[in-house]
């Protein structure tokens, strides 16, 4: 079901998109010589690649441009003879849809034949960055948001390109000229397909200035799409990053030490040298100071019987041994000293407030588990490395792989592929993945196994490799009065911080406390509140999981809030809407659209099901669910979801409404028991989708996906439907059982009230 937008209305509001301003700047241009250079690498341009050197001759010097090269379309448009046109994003994609939505984003002010454009990853070339952060970057829901005005000019300035070409030909001016669905049109019937020419329009100065298109003339922008990758995807011919294969390829498999950071003590290889197929048994560095034993063989599974067969003996003497009961006890104790605060409201009204609340949480450590287990594939020569590998970050894993291979990061060459998933896995600060393929094949060419070598983790890998969304405990004290006004609001999170250590250290950390693990508190709502922060160090490595802080702050405050509403005996929604006041109109809005279109307090309910409601707001989308559930056996039953959605003006409806469908579908796993991660004496208990719970098809609810129309500039949408399904979900069993659930995933002995 595609989300429900009012698209006549749509037009009319899009009118009142922020258009560039306008000017008569100098028209400047891009020198052959960079030209050359940026082709060289990338191997795009916008005509025929044997005619380069010509088309580039006319240029001049690039000192006379103030384009960067995130501004210049010769790296991210080919047109072929055919017309066809392929777009190439500064993304990856990994199930969000970028590989469509950028594409449409530059085709409409292209004025491409949709039917004629098609896509394809980029690389670690500076070209790529994110134009916001200037590196290259997916992550934090800034794909369309970031890239919004970038590509659109992107498509505007090659589209110039073609109409000056055109205009040359005809000897007219480009005043007379326009463009229709991949065809320039002149005077007198004249017309010239994109693909005639798109040889001369490489000859011609890239502008600076671009007038954009009023959005009332839109066509592609706004209107659902199918994905362009749809096809190959559910024919399953889409090549993802594990399958790669090149000439001569070999796979390794490594032991990875039992405790985070644990050492050899003794290796036994001679049975997995014994099987066939088997080229190497090779000991390398591992993430966080470890070692590990890779085994490299002319497949996965003979690499993968070698590893079974290793006598290893392991050191772990020197390492912490994290166990989750004994974490849980010392959080307990962390969350009753004084810390670092990120909010210091006054707390005198908490001990005479008419009411009080006490709560505490407990969220589990959680695993990405991406259906594509993790992988790199590098090949090496004298001077030069090229990695095949679905990252999040190519010029940060580039750069890393580098340092371990001895090289310049412009000798490493990282070709990124299509993905199944990451969820924030395949962006680590660190590049352990990629490091530890980068080790491999330095070591097995060292051995004479000069061929490339593809790294393939497990499932099991996966899941016990590291890198969780961290353990948290939330402590609240809250006083409040007769009508829900809350007087003080004490809180106290405890939890490892993600950034610490890391390159975002510094823009992340302030006072002691990672922003990551605190965004969603507080606010929309105009609380007094005083919020204590702890970050205990660990021995288990830690990274933001789809919607970061927001997996737990906004279920602590989400749930407390209607706990302070059932006390008061008022409706969630009435109460929300009198906290947002005039301040959040698109938290009203959204909230409104998914109170109206589900039917809440108007359709009776099955005898047994009670309505569950949560807003929040996050990578500045702000996602509302209005959900029924049940209790049936003891266990938690999601029956429908209604979700209102305010991500401003939408490209794809259809990735709107994928994205927060699979977002809510991912949040729902939190809840289910068996989502959780523990340790215990440092090694992770868990290893498979036996042991460590995600949602099957029969657990996803009824789904509607509303949309409020807007023509604001795009906001995150990969990651804000994931936040508030949980807690909507324990709102409306908590209306059941009269039971709060202050832990995740809910506990299984649940009965109706």
């Amino acid at each position: 079901m595609l989300p429900n937008i009012d698209y006549s209305e749509m037009p009319r509001a899009l009118q009142h998109l922020m258009l560039r301003e306008q000017s008569d700047a100098e028209v400047a241009t891009f020198s052959r010589r960079q030209f050359l250079k940026l082709a060289g690498s990338v191997g795009l341009t916008l005509g025929a690649f044997p005619h380069l050197a010509s088309a580039q001759t006319n240029a001049a010097d690039p000192a006379s441009s103030s384009l960067k090269p995130t501004q210049q379309p010769l790296a991210f448009v080919h047109i072929a003879a055919s017309g066809e046109v392929t777009v190439t994003i500064n993304r990856l994609d990994f199930g969000q849809g970028v590989l469509t939505a950028l594409p449409m984003i530059l085709a409409e002010e292209l004025d491409a034949d949709w039917g004629l454009v098609r896509s394809q990853h980029g690389s670690n070339d500076p070209a790529y960055v994110d134009p916001m952060f200037g590196i290259h970057l997916t992550g934090g829901s800034n794909s369309v948001k970031n890239s919004f005005v970038q590509y659109r000019e992107l498509g505007a300035r090659a589209r110039a390109m073609l109409l000056g070409a055109a205009a040359a030909r005809w000897k007219v001016d480009v005043s007379a000229l326009h463009t229709q669905a991949g065809m320039v049109l002149g005077p007198d019937g004249r017309k010239a397909s994109y693909g005639e020419l798109a040889e001369a329009a490489m000859a011609q100065p890239v502008p600076d200035t671009v007038v954009l298109k009023d959005a009332k003339d839109f066509r592609i922008i706004g209107h659902p799409t199918t994905r362009l990758d749809a096809r190959v995807k559910s024919s399953g011919q889409q090549v993802f990053g594990i399958d790669v294969q090149l000439p001569g390829q070999l796979t390794a498999v490594v032991a990875h030490p039992p405790v985070f950071g644990a050492r050899l003590a003794s290796v036994d290889d001679s049975a997995a040298l014994a099987i066939k197929g088997v080229k190497a048994v090779l000991r390398i560095p591992v993430d966080r100071g470890g070692e590990g034993v890779a085994v490299v063989a002319e497949g996965y599974w003979p690499a993968k019987q070698g590893r079974d067969v290793l006598k290893l003996a392991w050191s772990t003497a020197a390492v912490e041994k994290v166990d989750s009961e004994r974490m849980l006890t010392q959080y307990r104790e962390l969350a009753a000293r004084p810390g670092p605060r990120r909010f210091d409201a006054d707390m005198a009204p908490l001990a005479s407030a008419p009411h009080r609340l006490e709560a505490e949480f407990v969220f589990p450590y959680l695993a990405h588990a991406p259906m594509e287990p993790l992988n790199c594939t590098v090949r090496l020569a004298d001077g030069l490395a090229e990695l095949w590998v679905g990252t999040q970050c190519p010029g940060l894993d580039g750069a890393a792989a580098a340092r371990v291979l001895g090289l310049k990061p412009e000798q490493v060459k990282m070709h990124v592929q299509m993905t199944g998933g990451g969820f924030g896995r395949r962006f680590v600060s660190t590049s352990d993945y990629v490091l530890e393929a980068c080790e491999i094949a330095k070591a097995a060419r060292a051995v004479g196994l000069n061929v490339p070598v593809r790294l393939l983790w497990s499932r099991e890998d996966d899941i016990k490799g590291g890198y969780y969304r961290p353990m948290h405990l939330h402590r609240a004290h809250i006083g409040f009065d007769a009508q829900g006004n809350v007087l003080a609001w004490d809180h106290v999170i405890v939890g490892q911080s993600i950034t610490a250590g890391s390159v975002f250290e510094q823009f992340q950390v302030k006072n002691g406390i990672d922003g990551t693990a605190t965004e969603g508190m507080r606010d929309p709502y105009p609380l007094p509140m005083r919020l204590t922060v702890h970050h205990p160090k660990l021995n288990v490595p830690v990274l933001w999981w789809r919607s970061v802080g927001s997996t737990h702050t906004a279920y602590v405050m989400e749930t407390l809030l209607d706990d302070i509403a059932r006390a008061t005996q008022q409706d969630p929604v009435a109460y929300r809407m009198r906290l947002f006041g005039d301040r959040h109109p698109r938290h009203r809005a959204a909230l409104q659209l998914a109170v109206d279109k589900s039917g809440y307090g108007k359709k009776n309910l099955p005898s047994g099901q009670a309505w569950g409601v949560a807003v929040h707001e996050s990578f500045d989308s702000v996602v509302a669910y209005v959900v029924e559930a049940s209790v049936q056996q003891g266990s938690p039953v999601l029956h429908r979801v209604t979700a209102g959605v305010h991500c401003n003006l939408v490209v794809n409806p259809r990735t709107v409404e994928a994205q927060v469908q699979g977002a809510a579908l991912m949040g729902l796993s939190m809840c289910l028991p068996g989502a959780a991660i523990t340790l215990k004496d440092g090694v992770v208990e868990q290893s498979n989708f036996g042991d460590f719970m995600v949602p099957r098809i029969t657990d996803m609810p009824l789904f509607e996906v509303h949309v409020v129309p807007s023509a604001e500039p795009p906001t995150g949408m990969g990651e804000p439907g994931l936040p508030p399904l949980a807690p909507a979900f324990a709102n409306a069993i908590a209306r059941l059982t009269g039971k709060s659930l202050r832990q995740l995933p809910f506990d299984t002995r649940l009965s109706g009230s």
